[in-house]
C-alpha cells in the first residue's frame, strides 16, 4: 500500500480543504473522493472533520451517511484497517472511530454514534450508542495548575466520599 510522496501530499492537501472549505453535502464529499473514499449519495460531513490522511481508500461512508462537526475517523492504528459507515449512519460532534491493524470497523445502517463517543469495534445497525455517563473518580486536594507538577496533583487525589 505504499503511495508516492506526491500521492501522500495531494492527499494531505485536499483532506486539508475538506476541513475547512464550506459544501458539507457538495465539495467536501468530493474532496474526499479524490483522495480514494469510497462516498455515496448524499452523505453530509461537517466542519473541521478529520478523515484518514494516510489511507483514504480504506474508509466508505455509504448514502446519506453524516459525520458532525470535528469528528475524527482513522482507518489505521499501527497498520491500515477499514471504516465503513452505513447507510444514513450518523456520527455526532467530536467523535473518534478507530479500526486497528487488519480489522474492519463498521457502523450498522441507521446506526446513531452520540457526541464525543469513541468506537473502535462494531456498531449494530439502528443501534443508539454513547459515551458511559461521567463518574467522580476522586476528590482533588490540589488544583491541576502550571505552578503544581502532575506527579504532585496525582498524589493529592484522594477517595470520593459522599
Amino acid at each position: 500500500m505504499a503511495k508516492s510522496l506526491p500521492r501522500r501530499i495531494a492527499n494531505r492537501i485536499l483532506g486539508l480543504l475538506a476541513r475547512v472549505l464550506p459544501g458539507a453535502l457538495t465539495l467536501r464529499p468530493t474532496l474526499h473522493r479524490l483522495r480514494g473514499m469510497r462516498i455515496g449519495r448524499g452523505v453530509w460531513i461537517g466542519d473541521d472533520v478529520y478523515l484518514e490522511n494516510e489511507y483514504p481508500e480504506l474508509i466508505t461512508l455509504e448514502d446519506g451517511a453524516q459525520v458532525c462537526l470535528r469528528s475524527i475517523v482513522l482507518a489505521h492504528t499501527h497498520g491500515p484497517g477499514r471504516v465503513i459507515i452505513g447507510r444514513n449512519a450518523f456520527i455526532g460532534t467530536g467523535s473518534l472511530i478507530s479500526a486497528t491493524t487488519g480489522r474492519t470497523v463498521r457502523i450498522g445502517d441507521g446506526a446513531v454514534v452520540s457526541a464525543y463517543s469513541v468506537i473502535s469495534a462494531d456498531v449494530p445497525t439502528q443501534a443508539f450508542i454513547g459515551p458511559p455517563k461521567p463518574t467522580i473518580m476522586a476528590r482533588a486536594t490540589l488544583p491541576l495548575t502550571d505552578d503544581v507538577p502532575f506527579e504532585q496533583f496525582v498524589r493529592g487525589l484522594r477517595p470520593w466520599r459522599k
